[in-house]
């Protein structure tokens, strides 16, 4: 007696078909799993039994073979449960055989109830391109699965409901695609900031292009604040930027019932104790890290200089090339990471350093000493960097309210609209302009020429800083609506990069 179940896995974000046989054969009772289950498949064996005997069913008392295949690739995780519960039921002739155009996914509880599973976005859309037509999943799941769009996703809440639907004695309904708009959350507002018009400037800036930034002040100078109201000026995402997110979400288990979308733009802030693995992934079986959950979105890494050294460097590669490459025992798996970059520190230790107080006693040694904990090629992979000067006391106690996030917001679009003409693709902006681009889009005149040679050779650029300062010019081009970069455009990209980290000034 045999059956055949259609399921699903994950390798690193994206879902695969696998095919869950059954054969129940004549000699000793055995249960076995093949096809490389890990150790959480393998207890699948127990959950099975159980379940299938709790809801009144026979399990065969006879040598019962599963095979997941392909065979050749590890499978891991609980999300095989349900179909191996169905392909028992079917080959021992419990229940027919379901149709081929459906595919089953969900760990099971001991009594039959299944349990949300990670990566259901990712494993409904891959059934929707295997030609799946009904796809049966943990109730929990069901929201974020049906965002796949042709596939009908059921959410299943037990074992005894998903047999009398196979049976057609109740039907379930198939789950509907999720509100995007009801799941939106209220941002922090920049109405709510004091002041700190230049910084506001410079975040405007770098959301109009996507550029990286980093803000220096002292303590209680807005960093922090002003860092965590970037999201709320960013585009909104395209359905296709929602799915990207929301598979990596999916797969490191972040999604809920309640929240099955991400459907705005993510702010992620490690802690400066993160580890390098924590920040690019890793795992026996690669899980996506902080890089791959900012994709789309800010990550914003607070006292910068405080992070380790190894953490820092993980973020060199995918800052040029939008993904981070995780290699393991088990494989390796390429994760998208394409992500503002956004960090904060202090001008020296104590935070304090040229304030006009005095309070400072670091030497220019010490101020040296914790600016180098931060290389060099970290550094010239930021576009922008911002000195965020302390509140004087009159910007504190004023009462006018500042520019909402709305207003800032609007005119980011526009400057993201002209970005979408000229590269027809939505998914590029100006700091992902590649040399040829930068030679098409970023021609300079005669005094612009004569300003980016002074530039150049006064503050010692390197061609990476050279391409940052032209791509920085672009974007302050297209927020003025400027078909060209002038002079003006230029001078306000140069100072962008004149903060010398050598000595704080």
């Amino acid at each position: 007696m045999y059956a055949k179940i259609t399921s699903f896995g994950v390798s690193g974000v994206g879902g695969y078909p696998v095919s869950v046989e059954v054969n129940i054969s004549d000699g000793l009772p055995h249960f076995d799993i093949v096809g490389l289950p890990d150790a959480a498949v393998k207890e699948s064996r127990d959950r099975v039994h159980a379940a299938i005997k709790n809801n009144g069913f026979r399990f065969p008392v006879s040598r019962l073979t599963v095979n997941l295949a392909p065979a050749d690739k590890k499978k891991e995780g609980t999300v095989y449960d349900l179909p191996i519960l169905i392909g028992i039921l079917a080959a021992s002739g419990e229940i027919r055989k379901p149709k081929e155009d459906c595919a089953f996914l969900g760990e099971l509880s001991l009594t039959g109830e299944l349990r949300a599973v990670n990566g259901a976005l990712p494993m409904a859309l891959a059934a929707e391109r295997a030609g799946v037509k009904h796809l049966f999943v943990p109730a929990e799941n069901a929201p974020e699965a049906a965002f796949a769009e042709h596939v009908s996703v059921y959410p299943v809440e037990t074992v005894a409901q998903l047999i009398k639907h196979l049976r057609e004695e109740q039907r379930l309904a198939p789950a509907a695609p999720p509100d995007i708009h009801a799941l939106d959350a209220p941002m922090p507002d920049f109405a709510d900031v004091k002041g700190q018009e230049n910084v506001k400037r410079a975040l405007e800036i770098a959301a109009a292009g996507g550029h990286n930034i980093l803000l220096i002040g002292p303590p209680g100078a807005g960093k922090s604040m002003m860092a965590k109201r970037l999201p709320g000026i960013l585009p909104d995402m395209s359905r296709e930027e929602m799915i990207q997110s929301t598979e990596i979400w999916s797969v490191a288990g972040l999604t809920s019932r309640s929240h099955p979308i991400v459907s705005t733009r993510p702010f992620r802030s490690p802690h400066h104790t993160v580890s390098a693995t924590a920040l690019a992934g890793g795992g026996s079986f690669p899980r996506p890290g902080e890089i791959s959950l900012a994709h789309n979105a800010v990550l914003f890494l607070d006292e910068l200089p405080e992070f380790r050294n190894e953490a820092l460097e993980v973020l060199r590669q995918p800052l040029e090339d939008g993904q981070v490459t995780v290699s393991r025992v088990a494989g390796t798996v390429t994760f998208p990471a394409r992500f503002m970059l956004v960090c904060a520190m202090n001008p020296c230790k104590c935070g304090w350093y040229g304030h006009p107080s005095g309070r400072c006693r670091c030497t220019v040694q010490e101020v040296r000493r914790y600016h180098s904990r931060i290389s060099g090629p970290l550094l010239d992979r930021i576009d922008m960097i911002v000195e965020v000067p302390a509140l004087e006391y009159d910007e504190l106690r004023r009462r006018t309210p500042a520019e909402p996030s709305a207003a800032i917001k609007e005119r980011v679009n526009a400057a993201r609209a002209i970005q979408h003409r000229r590269f027809e693709n939505d998914s590029v902006s100006n700091a992902r302009m590649d040399s040829k681009a930068i030679r098409k889009f970023c021609a300079l005149d005669a005094e612009g020429e004569s300003l980016m040679r002074s530039a150049f050779e006064s503050m010692g650029l390197s061609a990476r800083s050279y391409d940052r300062i032209l791509r920085v010019a672009r974007t302050i081009a297209d927020l003025a609506g400027a078909e060209n970069i002038d002079a003006g455009h230029l001078a306000e990209a140069i100072q962008y990069r004149s903060y010398d980290l050598t000595d704080g000034n």
